[in-house]
């Protein structure tokens, strides 16, 4: 990615704003009530991840689906002891389907059967050798724009024909538009399967049990099978202020028997650099896990696997505390765009911690995210990587300290503006 240069209105109006606000000796900013006001601003920029170092440090990134926090407690505590054993050997034993079925017996009401998983490296290499068993070269794979960029990428890496059933205006699942894709998905045919994400990645959207089994349905009398990316499971607000349904486990609807589902506790407990997660078979499925390659097992880490399996087991009060702030960060959001960007169109999600900005309003001279990079040195996530719905929309995370969302929603704000007292030579991204 290109180094982006700022004037020096850009430190001197919002760095220092931000690098002033709340931060002390203890390295503490904003409130203390909200877990995502710990980090300094300077704290962050140390970090080694992804996050943090792919663009220069003036810009605040706001992209990557990673949180700007601390680890839980008892997830820290077995890694250390661990590593002071000296444990980082390869993983063994079933203790992470064994959590993950305890996890969601306890809150989402439906027990996986630990025996009917595969330990897989993370969650897109589960999705690709699930499709590698339901599928075929030259097969297709039903998608529902906007999600997930590599859903695109890793179907197309195995060959598949990729058939959009868009999601519909109020950015839930369209039924009509999935029953004309999978008709497409299976002519002359072809094998074909459905690639969902629940909850919905870049919407927020939560499935309800009815949209759930009403896509099983139409799956089944077209001879579809079912895939599920369930990364995002444990980060609904259901419970959490005004938060709606919680969510539903696709494994858990009426004819979901022979759907295929892949999981990991990296997203709820931001563990993403600790590799593991699990795919799970419906009871009709069995058969077709069974044909799983041994070796597609062994690219987990035996920490990932120990991190995610204390995390699903231990790390329960740890999350509500930080889906309380991040409850309060989605809403903050909410609040800045009114203010700063009020064309914007946002509607706070029902789960993750993603924002789906609608800047089609704007009028900008070129994609929201490019815009926003270019002008207020803030890194999103381009809508149009989320599939021919996405442009002119672009993806926020919202999983960091209120001052630094304050302050890159100011500069957004202040980069309109600025646009808006400018001659425009081209026309706006639609």
């Amino acid at each position: 990615m290109s180094e982006v240069r700022h004037p020096g209105w850009v430190h001197d109006r919002v760095l220092a704003p931000v690098a002033a606000r709340g931060v002390a000796g203890d390295g503490r900013v904003g409130c203390v009530g909200n877990p995502f006001d710990q980090l300094s601003l300077d704290q962050l920029r140390r970090r080694q991840s992804l996050k943090w170092r792919a663009y220069p440090p003036e810009v605040l990134p706001l992209w990557v689906a990673e949180m700007d926090t601390l680890p839980a407690e008892p997830v820290r505590r077995a890694l250390e002891e661990a590593l002071a054993l000296g444990d980082t050997g390869y993983p063994w034993g079933t203790g992470y389907a064994e959590a993950y079925a305890e996890a969601a017996g306890t809150h989402w009401g439906w027990r996986p059967d630990p025996a009917a998983t595969v330990l897989v490296s993370d969650v897109m290499t589960g999705v690709a050798e699930v499709l590698g068993l339901v599928t075929g070269p030259g097969d297709a794979v039903v998608l529902t724009p906007p999600v997930y960029p590599p859903f695109f990428a890793f179907s197309a890496h195995l060959g598949r024909e990729l058939v959009h059933a868009p999601l519909g205006p109020d950015g839930r699942l369209d039924p009509a538009a999935l029953e004309a894709a999978f008709a497409t998905a299976t002519a002359g045919g072809r094998r074909a399967a459905l690639l969902l994400s629940n909850p919905h990645n870049p919407t927020g959207t939560l499935h309800t049990r009815d949209e759930l089994a009403a896509v099983a349905a139409l799956a089944e009398a077209a001879g579809v099978r079912v895939v599920v990316d369930e990364i995002h499971a444990p980060l609904s607000y259901a419970g959490v202020g005004t938060g709606g349904p919680g969510f539903t486990p696709y494994l858990s609807v009426a004819g979901a028997e022979r759907g295929l589902v892949v999981y990991s506790a990296s997203k709820g407990w931001n563990l993403a650099g600790l590799k593991a997660a699990l795919v799970v078979a419906g009871d009709g499925a069995r058969e077709d896990l069974a044909q799983m390659p041994a070796e597609v097992t062994h690219g987990a880490s035996s920490l990932g696997v120990l991190a995610h399996t204390v995390a699903l087991r231990e790390g329960w009060p740890w999350l509500s505390e930080h889906l309380d702030g991040l409850d309060q960060n989605r809403h903050l959001l909410a609040d800045l765009l009114a203010a700063e960007l009020p064309a914007v169109g946002y509607r706070p999600p029902a789960a993750t911690y993603l924002g789906w900005l609608d800047c089609r309003e704007l009028g900008l001279p070129q994609e929201p995210a490019a815009f926003f990079l270019e002008s207020a040195g803030v890194a999103l996530s381009p809508g149009s990587d989320f599939g021919p719905p996405g442009s002119g929309h672009a993806r926020l995370n919202f999983a960091t300290s209120s001052a630094v969302l304050t302050e890159a929603v100011q500069r957004m704000g202040a980069a309109v503006s600025e646009l808006d007292r400018r001659p425009r030579s081209a026309g706006p991204v639609t």
